[in-house]
């Protein structure tokens, strides 16, 4: 619905373990003589060969690509540090177990006196491999089952049916990923889904059922997403106590979108940043390649993290957007945005912010968000170096509103009605890291501008996720 949950089954992460250059990466063959060891020391060399051993299905066209840069190299510094690139981009294609380096002097007729040989000793993947696992979402939890067919046709595709069981969702689908050779961030996926969600802060549950392809591209030091989506949505009510407009609702209705999203992400790290900042812009248009739902959607994020005195962070973030209904048709509660809960605006109950019919939260067509924190290490330092560093004790300060505009009052009626009763809390709390998959916050939050029909949560609040305000 709108921003609460996803609408297609994402690619198993194609990405290999991020690997530091350590000793054994490297085997360095002895030299047999001094003398061609102080040519390598001190003057340039010559990479002549570069051999691929472990090899099965995977085509070698693809592999040359990546090792390209080697043969570049123009001293023994050099062939060490792009020897280790290539290795780890070759784990990056998601299609090896392991990937060794051995660098060693050239041998054979043509061998030069500075000539070097490196040699990559690589195990591929099974062809098919399984997996389990539990995920982490806005506040909910889901066990996922995972089946992946890597490597396909010996390119780097990848094949994956995935199931998740989750406490609000439930979903299915096959997807099919593809990389451009030499380019991995360049990359094509197709996905077939359906996905049953729950949502009972507006007593409703939807299923879709969809198609969709996707094409992702950097440009520069930005990173797009081209996509068309297509899904048959049935809405229903959740509850017999659901609202007579949340009844109206209830139905079949389908609809196709083309999307744009950029992102640009300077962060070190996405669930708990020290330093950086995040950009993010994303467009869709409904109606125009069929369907009977028709839209324009725009919404945006913004973050930006400073490392302080005493190992202290200062973070702020602001989120934004707008829904504007094309043709004559009312917006869909299934499009628009919703607000509020301990993942945007702390102090709020679960996206219990903005217009509501019978307790039935319906969501907003404009709604903006924005968040102040501050994280410093815990008092006294407990568990220095280890269990204790992914504790922080947070203290923050957050506002937004949602409502629905008359798109024919001019953007000035839009910023005053945006700007009228605004929410806002503040509070401190304890934020655990797990890992870079996703964060736990436990706060004590005070709501303040709490408006009729708001739900708040005044107190102790918990919040899991992996996307915070």
């Amino acid at each position: 619905m709108g921003t609460v949950h996803a609408r297609s089954l994402e690619p198993l992460p194609m990405q290999g373990p991020e690997l530091g250059v350590q000793a054994d990466d490297m085997d360095l063959g002895e030299p047999e003589h001094e003398e061609k060891q102080e040519v390598l020391e001190n003057k340039d060399v010559v990479v002549q060969h570069v051999h691929i051993d472990g090899l099965g299905r995977t085509k070698e066209d693809l592999l040359t690509y990546e090792i390209a840069d080697v043969f570049r190299a123009k001293n023994l510094i050099d062939v060490m540090k792009k020897s280790h690139e290539a290795r780890q981009r070759l784990l990056r294609l998601g299609i090896f177990r392991h990937v060794e380096v051995v660098i060693d002097t050239a041998e054979g007729t043509d061998a030069l006196p500075n000539g070097l040989d490196v040699t990559f000793e690589v195990k591929e993947l099974r062809r098919m491999t399984g997996s389990y696992n539990t995920m982490v979402g806005n506040n909910e939890g889901s066990m996922v089952l995972g089946l992946k067919l890597p490597n396909v046709f010996g390119r780097a595709e990848k094949l994956t049916f995935q199931f998740s069981y989750g406490t609000k969702e439930t979903s299915y689908g096959l997807s099919f990923f593809k990389p451009q050779p030499g380019h991995f961030e360049r990359n094509f996926s197709v996905n077939l889904y359906k996905v049953t969600g729950q949502f009972p802060w507006s007593s409703l549950r939807e299923t879709d059922r969809g198609v969709s392809t996707e094409f992702s591209f950097p440009i520069w030091r930005t990173n797009h997403t081209l996509k068309w989506e297509g899904v048959w949505r049935e809405l229903g009510c959740l509850a017999r106590t659901a609202s007579f407009t949340v009844r109206e609702e209830s139905g079949h209705s389908l609809k196709s979108s083309l999307s744009h999203a950029m992102v640009i992400d300077t962060r070190n790290s996405t669930i708990l940043p020290r330093r950086g900042a995040l950009l993010k812009i994303n467009q869709e248009l409904a109606g125009y390649t069929g369907g009977d739902v028709s839209f324009l959607k725009e919404d945006f994020e913004i973050q930006l993290n400073k490392t302080l005195f005493w190992d202290s962070v200062l973070s702020t973030s602001l989120w934004g957007g707008m829904l504007l209904p094309l043709g004559d048709k009312p917006s869909c509660i299934a499009d628009r945005f919703y607000l509020g809960g301990p993942t945007s605006v702390r102090g709020f109950s679960m996206y219990s912010i903005g217009p509501q019919s019978e307790g039935d939260y319906l969501g907003g067509e404009a709604y903006w968000a924005g968040g102040l924190h501050l994280y410093t290490p815990l008092p006294f330092r407990p568990g220095r170096g280890g269990f204790g560093d992914l504790f922080r004790t947070h203290f923050f300060l957050n506002a937004g509103n949602l409502c629905n505009l008359n798109y024919g009052e001019g953007p000035r009626a839009h910023l005053s009605k945006l700007a009228e009763c605004i929410r806002w809390s503040y509070g401190a709390g304890i934020v655990l890291r797990l890992g870079n998959i996703a964060r736990l916050e436990l706060n004590y939050c005070i709501p303040m501008g709490v408006q009729s029909g708001d739900r708040i949560c005044d107190g102790v609040q918990f919040g899991a996720g992996i996307r915070f305000l």
